[in-house]
């Protein structure tokens, strides 16, 4: 395997953007194949309602995520606001090892904390307690006790609702807060933070407790993808350009 570690966030995969699952495709059995390990930081799917959907793209995914991790490839998956109910059938189906919403990784003598980007976002008071109460163990009981079909309705609206809230919200409020950045590096102990979930991709160069620290960012995929690129001598973001 190549000494290289991959990390994606954000992709929205759904039926209606079928053009953006094939070039997920593209990417898992191109640039991902051969990489030490592909670390997928939430928001794979635009709604995922449970392990049991078969309808596409959901069991496309899964089989391209095992034919990956079957060559080798290790691939790790952390839930996002997006695919909060993926669990232990998905990590069966794909042999990806779920994390938690916070996970420390080595990488090529670099510590780092991996996680989605939702619990930085501090100020947004109003999802951040939507999201207290919908990843409880009972409210996804509840949840998945249902059948698909109204689970598929549910998440039509959710995406709706999503869309409304926000552009109905400062712009601000959607991005992460600094204070909160600052003491989960303290937290941790971390030389540098990944994570997805603003939809602003950027490499910020921080000072936190008095040392040097970098949050970079994922991008969103949209007509592009993008992934970042972590080997023994630094990290690149590589661009994906679907195939004529």
């Amino acid at each position: 395997m190549r000494p290289e570690t991959l990390f994606i966030a954000d992709l929205h995969l759904s039926a209606a953007g079928p053009e953006r699952v094939r070039l997920f495709q593209d990417f898992v059995g191109g640039h991902a194949r051969g990489a030490e390990a592909l670390y997928i930081l939430g928001d794979l799917f635009d709604a995922y309602i449970g392990d049991d959907e078969t309808a596409f793209p959901a069991a496309a995914v899964r089989q391209s995520l095992r034919e990956l991790a079957g060559s080798g490839t290790r691939v790790f998956f952390q839930q996002g606001n997006r695919d909060f109910l993926v669990g232990a059938g998905f990590a069966a189906a794909t042999r990806a090892h779920l994390l938690d919403d916070y996970a420390v990784i080595d990488l090529y003598g670099c510590k780092v904390l991996v996680t989605h980007g939702d619990l930085l976002c501090t100020d947004d008071l109003k999802y951040q307690q939507a999201r207290t109460r919908i990843r409880t163990d009972e409210w996804k009981r509840h949840a998945l006790g249902k059948p698909l079909w109204a689970r598929r309705l549910y998440a039509r609206w959710y995406r709706f609702r999503s869309a409304l809230d926000k552009r109905s919200n400062a712009p601000e409020i959607m991005d992460v807060n600094a204070g909160e950045v600052e003491r989960v590096f303290g937290r941790f102990g971390v030389e540098a933070m990944v994570h997805g979930h603003t939809h602003r991709p950027a490499d910020h160069d921080l000072t936190c407790g008095g040392r040097p620290v970098r949050r970079i960012v994922l991008a969103e995929w949209r007509g592009e993808g993008e992934f970042l690129r972590w080997t023994p001598e630094g990290c690149q973001r590589v661009r994906i350009v679907p195939q004529a």
